[in-house]
């Protein structure tokens, strides 16, 4: 559900806080191909908690990407998330589209904590409630007019056309659908975590129940082992990802506690889930993100929650080009998903 539509070919541009992520699709016989990729590293800092505090160290990043990634096309689809960002579902005791519109107007605010005039809006009507009252369940979305023009800004200043803003969890939802047969009648809880923030997106046939972003992600395992054990950025994150050996009497115990506080937050969300829809339950998790390829962390979310639980995998039903490298797409694959799911906003019908 973009909040903002055009059909033409774009560039999915992931903007990540620890680096610019873009990828270019194309269609193919078996479905889509990826076309062009490419990945720059964003200095420190440059974003927080999803929102850009460098625009200038930001926009070069995009540049860079984008001169160095041989992409073809030139309008960009992006995405938003963290604390400006909302999408809830709410009954409406409406029962045409005019009378939803209504209530939107009238009632909006009582769903958000900010101004109308501070946000943009969208809604879809997803079906009749799922409780015994009489109404329609929305999809309430809302992102903060200076969040967007925050992102659009820095596309802006590096050249290019922001043509479609998304949100995250939309986006991560947009490249599962594309990749795996989904039962429609299967909730599946879809995770991704990145440096600094977790999305989470709890849904059942194309349609999210929750929607939440979390701010803790895997720049936390990088911290404490850097700061615990003394060392550079690199070697952490080396550590972290399990490319070093290192005793690990001193680095589990570490590892561990960050693992326990995402897994926290993931509980959160599940009970509010749970909670809120007594009658639904989750059949499968999926994990994405470069967070994700932490060894062990899939592993303790199925352990915790008892939920069938595996990495997602963006390229799963989409083909690799020529002129990409597939060894690259491999090693980048859980970390490409929002990329990917706003570079197929380009076919939306």
């Amino acid at each position: 559900m973009p909040l903002f539509k055009k059909q033409k070919a774009l560039i999915g541009l992931d903007i990540g806080s620890s680096a610019i992520k873009a990828v270019e699709l194309s269609k193919s016989k078996k479905g889509y191909e990826i076309t062009a990729l490419a990945c720059e590293p964003v200095a420190t800092d440059a974003i927080v908690d999803g929102a850009i505090m460098d625009s200038a160290a930001v926009s070069n990043a995009i540049r860079r990407a984008l001169t160095s990634g041989g992409f073809k096309a030139k309008g960009v689809a992006a995405s938003v998330s963290g604390h400006s960002v909302i999408v809830k579902r709410v009954t409406l005791p409406a029962a045409t589209p005019a009378e939803v519109a209504a209530s939107i107007e009238f009632d909006a605010e009582q769903y958000i904590p900010f101004q109308l005039s501070e946000v943009n809006l969208d809604y879809e009507v997803v079906g009749p409630a799922e409780s015994d009252d009489l109404g329609m369940d929305v999809l309430l979305v809302v992102a903060k007019k200076d969040k967007i023009r925050n992102h659009t800004g820095a596309i802006g200043l590096a050249g290019r056309s922001p043509d479609v803003v998304d949100i995250d969890a939309f986006a991560l939802q947009n490249a599962f659908e594309a990749n795996y047969a989904v039962d429609p009648q299967h909730t599946v809880a879809l995770l991704n975590i990145g440096a600094s923030l977790m999305n989470i997106n709890i849904t059942r046939g194309g349609v999210p129940f929750v929607v939440r972003d979390v701010s803790v992600g895997g720049n936390q395992y990088t911290d404490i082992l850097q700061k615990d054990l003394s060392l550079s950025f690199q070697e952490a994150e080396d550590l972290k990802l399990g490319r070093k050996g290192a005793d690990q009497g001193m680095v589990q115990p570490l590892m561990e506690s960050v693992t326990d506080m995402l897994v926290l937050e993931i509980q959160k969300t599940f009970d509010f889930f749970r909670e809120t829809y007594p009658q639904e339950s989750i059949s499968q998790v999926w994990v994405s993100g470069g967070a994700s390829q932490v060894p062990g962390l899939v592993e303790k979310i199925q352990q915790v929650f008892g939920y069938p639980t595996q990495a997602m995998n963006p390229f799963q039903s989409v083909g690799v080009g020529s002129k990409v490298d597939a060894r690259e797409v491999a090693e980048m694959g859980p970390s490409l998903a929002v990329a990917v799911g706003l570079a197929l906003r380009g076919f939306d019908q």
